[in-house]
């Protein structure tokens, strides 16, 4: 099978104990979904080629972490769209053994945009009283819990199991909405991080945050490292006092060009992104290619001069010499009476929030690191809604990134061929 898990990092002291989960990889990226002891990727395969397990890979791991948790735990979930009652059935089947189940949604979920059936069912299991130790409740009308600008949203994507507080946890970080067109149309990733102390504390304290919905009491969350893992938590309110855009920061730390053993060599920055509409960032992706780095981009959205008036992202990282850069936006089912335009949810996208450098990063030269999380590259996901990003410092889960990569990349659609209204942000994409 080609999605599912891969590579695994254990902490053991100051040594990363690098386990193969199952054996299998393929181009994909992926194995055959398990739920095993250690930490690693989870990827679904979308498309109508793929079998339902390659599909629902990330849920089954999402399933499987839900459905052995044992009496007396805590299931804490932030998910900006569940439409998926077999989960919801799950989290309240847990509650009803003896698991503290904890959810916290965006409001639009009891809008025209929920399914109807999944926030109901969690409310009537779990009630809506968050001083309990079980309950399902919504972030504000048309804003973030975190933030009071409107619109905004609560955008996160990930859960956490805790076994006697934090003596054992998992945290789930996932790019994947619960939905069915996430697993089936949706090129999605998940990263799960087991019995690391810094992941779970962090994601905890976040959690509580998202809880309180106390706006005036939120700030950025400083990045802070706990190697292998840095994790950071929006938003980042437009009157942040730290200077800068948090990738652009990021990205700052690349040296395109570098000396190693005598031999010239550039740095390879590859970012697979739902949406790019922030316009720092893509003036800094061309201003690395400029500088002699490998700039390769796998996207669904940018905006542009035909979406906005005035030229965007698109012109940005289109130009002679610039980077490769590729679309993933079409209509997988070649039914005519479902275009794109009026039924987007026929599109096949990339729906992943990663980045992946190569190369010298900071003082280091051959690091292989990645960043994944809900944090798409857009003016929304920095300053105004609750976001997570996680970079992952591991040679082994990035070379499970680049496979998946590679893998989007070569099924690209319309690929380079991406000089029309979807991609350039004229034609609304599905939800993100």
């Amino acid at each position: 099978m080609r999605g599912g898990r891969v590579g695994g990092v254990r902490r053991a002291g100051t040594v990363l104990a690098v386990t193969l989960l199952t054996a299998g990889l393929n181009a994909t990226g992926g194995v055959t979904p398990a739920f095993a002891a250690g930490s690693g990727p989870v990827f679904n395969v979308p498309g109508p080629n793929s079998s339902q397990a390659e599909k629902e890979a990330i849920r089954t791991q999402f399933l499987n972490v839900i459905q052995n948790a044992v009496p007396g735990s805590t299931l804490k979930m932030a998910m900006y769209h569940l439409w998926d009652p077999t989960v919801a059935q799950a989290m309240a089947d847990a509650h009803d053994r003896g698991v503290n189940v904890q959810v916290i949604m965006d409001s639009t979920e009891t809008s025209s945009e929920g399914d109807g059936t999944s926030y109901p069912l969690l409310a009537a299991a779990l009630g809506t009283d968050t001083s309990a130790a079980s309950f399902a409740t919504l972030c504000g009308t048309n804003h973030a819990c975190n933030s009071t600008v409107k619109p905004s949203i609560n955008h996160n994507k990930f859960l956490i199991y805790d076994v006697n507080n934090g003596a054992s946890s998992t945290v789930i970080q996932s790019s994947s909405n619960l939905t069915p067109s996430n697993y089936s149309k949706f090129w999605n990733d998940a990263m799960v991080v087991q019995d690391d102390q810094g992941v779970y504390q962090a994601y905890t304290t976040y959690f509580a945050k998202l809880k309180a919905k106390n706006a005036a009491d939120w700030a950025y969350l400083t990045p802070t490292p706990h190697s292998p893992y840095t994790y950071y938590f929006f938003p980042r309110p437009k009157d942040d006092p730290r200077p800068g855009d948090t990738i652009v920061n990021v990205l700052d730390n690349v040296g395109c060009t570098y000396t190693e053993g005598g031999t010239t060599k550039h740095s390879t920055v590859r970012v697979g992104m739902y949406k790019i509409t922030r316009q720092a960032v893509a003036d800094k992706l061309k201003a690395l290619k400029n500088a002699g780095c490998n700039v390769d981009i796998v996207y669904t959205e940018m905006d542009s001069a035909d979406s906005t008036g005035s030229a965007g992202t698109w012109e940005a990282l289109h130009y002679s010499g610039g980077p490769a850069v590729r679309c993933v936006n079409f209509d997988d089912d070649n039914d005519e009476n479902n275009p794109d335009i009026s039924k987007p949810t026929q599109r096949q996208i990339i729906h992943s929030k990663f980045l992946l450098i190569e190369g010298k990063y900071g003082d280091d030269t051959g690091r292989k690191v990645m960043w994944t999380g809900s944090h798409n590259y857009s003016g929304p996901a920095l300053t105004n809604n609750d976001e997570a990003l996680l970079k992952v410092d591991d040679p082994a889960i990035y070379a499970s990134y680049v496979a998946r990569y590679n893998a989007v990349r070569g099924a690209a659609s319309p690929g380079t061929a991406d000089n029309n209204p979807a991609c350039k942000g004229v034609t609304e994409a599905p939800d993100a």
